[in-house]
């Protein structure tokens, strides 16, 4: 391991769900979920508020719904999250040249790779702080905890202990005295069904981790998964920072001499191109956060939908039931030419799979109610001529401008007119066919004059 805590992990807050509250002023300081809305869906990211209730990432959205009624449930709404992703990397890169984003949220640093004139403990503890600030201000007050240890591993666990807006700095040399006392849920890939077997064997703490020989640990929980554990137990990490890391993804795709238009031929196919795709993870010892669909319609539209998992997996009935959910939102009622899947965000640890909890029959399960507060969609929107409303989706209208979906249902969308710039607007309800009504999207960047 280094001799300093050069090495800095940065995990943005709830971030979905802060991206939501940030630019919608009526949901500032309440509770926020967003993920799949309908009765299948799964919870991807739950505000402060939200998780004081009891609401947690990769919980059913039914059993969230039942735990906090009350709450803004939101489709998601990747462009944004994509966008301030980008503004949070730019200022990391600025930093050091050696940045390893995870995910949209999180990402490695290198410190011993900036331009600080050296590694002591109050250099890059102020550069921690400085880089915090940072991000607040770019991306419009959302705020960050932040990790610095001798090793991935440790600025990892250390970015987790002081949540939200928190800093932990792990002094070179006490990096034991921090893990000793700690659960072995900390670590990295050691999931509930590992959790268990150790708990089998008498290992709760990692202190209680450390005293198990290698063998053991083989024994227990098989020979990739063992070593790992040995060696983390013991604070033993020179893994190095990888930068760009978010660019590669792992995907198979295939294109149809005979457009398809048999929706189970799809979901299989689908579904072995998922299997494939997992194989070629677990060869390469990877794992992925972001699920990606790909599809190519009969007129050579081609269409592309992304899902984020809280946690990394390679696991191929994780990464199929997400494919298949892709799927079902999808008119492809005219013909499909091309299918693919792909998984990006990579890790080179693996998080067990957090849906084992979710029968794969919860798809078949209709929505829940409509609630008075927020309207139930049909399913994953209320699709009417063509176009798809979605709660928590920018829209605007000709006469009120920019809003969100508040809800929609029944031949009817519900709007909030406000925006991050705005004090909390006014609801109005309009026919879900208003031609007045349409999608709002952001403007592209504009490109420079080429010479």
């Amino acid at each position: 391991m280094r001799a300093h805590a050069s090495v800095l992990h940065l995990d943005l807050d709830a971030f979905f769900a802060a991206v939501e509250q940030r630019d919608k002023p009526s949901l500032r300081g309440k509770p926020v979920v967003v993920g799949g809305v309908g009765g299948r869906g799964v919870v991807s990211t739950a505000s402060y508020e939200a998780r004081a209730f009891g609401v947690r990432s990769a919980m059913s959205t039914r059993e969230a719904r039942a735990r906090c009624p009350h709450a803004a449930y939101l489709s998601g709404r990747f462009e944004a999250y994509r966008a301030t992703s980008a503004q949070v990397m730019a200022v990391l890169r600025a930093c050091s040249p050696l940045v390893e984003p995870l995910s949209l949220d999180e990402a490695f640093v290198d410190l011993a790779q900036s331009d600080l004139p050296d590694l002591e403990l109050a250099t890059v503890t102020a550069r921690a702080e400085e880089l915090r600030a940072r991000v607040r201000e770019v991306t419009g007050g959302l705020t960050a905890s932040v990790g610095l240890a001798s090793s991935k591993f440790l600025a990892k666990i250390a970015s987790d202990l002081r949540k939200p807006d928190g800093l932990v700095v792990v002094e070179p040399g006490t990096e034991l005295d921090l893990l000793r006392p700690l659960h072995v849920s900390v670590i990295p890939g050691v999931g509930p069904a590992t959790v268990q077997r150790l708990r089998q064997a008498g290992v709760h703490t990692v202190a209680e981790l450390e005293r198990i020989s290698q063998d053991e640990l083989v024994r227990v929980v098989g020979k990739a998964l063992g070593q790992g554990l040995y060696h983390l137990a013991r604070a033993e990490d020179d893994r190095p920072v990888v930068p760009d890391r978010e660019t590669k993804s792992v995907s198979v795709e295939g294109t149809y001499e005979h457009d398809l238009t048999d929706r189970g031929q799809m979901s299989a196919i689908v579904t072995r191109q998922a299997g494939e795709v997992a194989k070629r993870l677990r060869s390469n010892g990877l794992s992925g956060r972001t699920v990606t669909l790909k599809v190519r319609l009969y007129d050579f539209t081609t269409l592309s939908r992304s899902s984020t998992l809280p946690a990394p997996t390679d696991e191929p009935a994780t990464i199929a039931r997400l494919a298949r959910t892709l799927l079902e939102d999808l008119d492809t009622s005219g013909g499909v030419r091309l299918l693919g899947v792909g998984v990006s965000g990579l890790a080179d640890w693996i998080q067990e799979d957090l849906f084992a909890s979710l029968a794969d029959d919860d798809a078949d399960e209709a929505p829940e109610a409509e609630t008075p507060t927020q309207p139930e969609p049909d399913q994953a929107g209320a699709t009417w001529t063509g176009t798809t409303w979605s709660p928590g989706q920018d829209v605007i209208h000709t006469e009120h401008g920019r809003g969100w979906v508040w809800g929609a249902g029944k031949g009817v969308v519900t709007v909030r007119f406000e925006t991050a710039e705005t004090p909390p607007g006014p609801v109005r309800s309009f026919r879900a066919d208003d031609p007045e009504l349409s999608r709002w999207r952001p403007p592209e960047p504009e490109q420079p004059d080429e010479q």
